[in-house]
């Protein structure tokens, strides 16, 4: 008989196996994925746009609701698992006054959940899960891993970009265009990937915080039960992997949590108090109801512009085709095809100065080389804007397909006076003629209109 012998060592894995819950020893792993910046960039993009957020979103000033609220993200918090703790990350929870069911999380910890989503849930659990859930996003780094993919392909910088990447939807469009992102379709929200390893490190969060991730699966299942503008506006940031609610249940069944916190005291009484609020208006409500009046820097005689719309029309030009926010008028301003919002442009001496907008057209090249002819038509763009100053070198990209470059100049206003931000983009097109795409918005409020600026370039194609 062939005897086998077991070392020391073995046996003592043996046991620490055997010492180990069914329920870790089954669970589903996580990773992390491939991120080039330091997590300190992280911090610096978060704060960044939350500063933005809370200048665009209205947020709950009740301190019950804030405390209850910032009292559920700390547990969850304190339940990150250790190899996902980043001692740099500044994990905080505020409430957005909106009723759409969302919760967005910004790199570094700055996070936001909906009141409408507090509303929605019917028990603590189901508001901590998806807490727990946009918490992952953040542990896992999935914001700037995503905006290193991006740079890739974006003719942008797309790290100014990142609040309106990982918001998304409607409360994105609040503060840049929201689903509409600057850095392509691909990147308009995170990739299914993202989205199931977050569920997954979420559920295990949930778990070790003492939830049962089932309510994470029962709260998805009720957002994709909305109709309106409630459970598309989530979904389009974060959209289903395929089997959501299977796979979450499967990893809760794993983590086995015995007598999980559902119900609570304090959970009723914030319901409570949201109810006795005036209604909620919802993210697109918000949205359109901002009034646009930086000082100094309107329009004459306007006193607001419109946000850009979060459906865009198509347009035909002389042999390409661009897509712009259905709220923008196409204005006769000779061979360009020109785009602005009510409001965003003005009548100066018969010709149409855009305040906020963009210009599209063909112009004729001297040579088959880009950068020379951007620099002639740069030089001839001055002739007509003194104030017009090159603040970037060229930064290379495409333009459906094509070569392409972009360069970021600063101008004072014609029509307002004021500071303004002017893109441009050109490449050029086979038969030796070079498309430009020109966005101007002023300075102030150039982040917000960066993103649809690069909507409308990723919608061009040539004939």
């Amino acid at each position: 008989m062939m005897r086998t012998v077991i070392s020391k060592a073995t046996t003592l894995a043996l046991i620490s196996m055997l010492a180990l819950p069914l329920a870790a020893l089954g669970q589903t792993q996580v990773k992390a994925p491939k991120n080039p910046y330091n997590p300190d960039k992280d911090v610096q993009l978060g704060r960044e746009a939350a500063a933005e957020v809370e200048r665009q979103l209205p947020l709950i000033n009740d301190h019950e609701v804030e405390e209850y609220v910032a009292g559920v993200g700390r547990r969850l918090v304190s339940a990150i698992p250790r190899e996902f703790q980043n001692p740099a990350f500044r994990y905080s929870l505020k409430v957005v006054d909106a009723r759409d069911i969302n919760a967005f999380a910004l790199p570094g910890g700055f996070s936001y959940v909906n009141r409408g989503l507090i509303e929605a849930a019917q028990n603590e659990g189901e508001l901590a899960g998806v807490i727990a859930h946009e918490f992952s996003h953040v542990a896992l780094r999935h914001g700037t891993a995503q905006v290193a993919k991006a740079q890739k392909y974006s003719i942008l910088g797309a790290l100014g970009q990142v609040a309106g990447a990982v918001i998304g939807g409607a409360a994105g469009g609040a503060v840049s265009q929201g689903s509409q992102l600057g850095v392509g379709a691909y990147f308009l929200r995170f990739s299914r990937e993202y989205e199931k390893e977050a569920d997954i490190l979420g559920s295990h969060i949930m778990a070790n915080a003492g939830y049962d991730p089932r309510d994470l699966a029962n709260m998805f299942r009720t957002i994709e039960r909305q109709s309106g503008s409630g459970g598309p506006q989530w979904l389009s940031s974060h959209p289903n992997p395929g089997n959501r609610y299977e796979y979450i249940t499967r990893e809760a069944e794993m983590l086995n949590v015995s007598d999980p916190i559902r119900i609570t005291a304090d959970f009723s009484h914030v319901r409570a108090i949201l109810r006795d609020l005036p209604r909620a208006r919802s993210i697109q409500e918000i949205a359109q109801g901002r009034q646009r009046n930086p000082a100094g820097n309107q329009p004459r005689g306007q006193d607001r512009v419109d946000y850009p719309s979060y459906r865009y029309r198509s347009y035909d030009g002389a042999g390409f085709q661009v897509s712009v926010p259905d709220n923008w008028r196409e204005l006769n301003n000779n061979n360009e095809l020109t785009f602005a919002p009510a409001g965003g442009y003005d009548d100066i001496q018969g010709r149409s100065v855009v305040t906020h907008g963009v210009m599209v057209g063909i112009t004729r090249a001297t040579g088959r080389n880009l950068s020379q002819a951007t620099d002639q038509y740069l030089n001839s763009l001055s002739q007509g804007n003194p104030s017009l100053r090159q603040q970037t070198g060229f930064q290379r990209g495409s333009i459906s397909g094509q070569d392409a470059l972009a360069v970021t100049c600063s101008n004072v206003s014609e029509a307002s006076g004021g500071p303004e931000i002017v893109m441009i983009y050109t490449t050029l097109l086979r038969n030796g003629e070079l498309f430009y795409m020109i966005g101007v918005a002023p300075q102030e409020e150039y982040r917000t209109y960066q993103p649809v600026f690069q909507r409308v370039l990723n919608s061009i194609r040539f004939n």
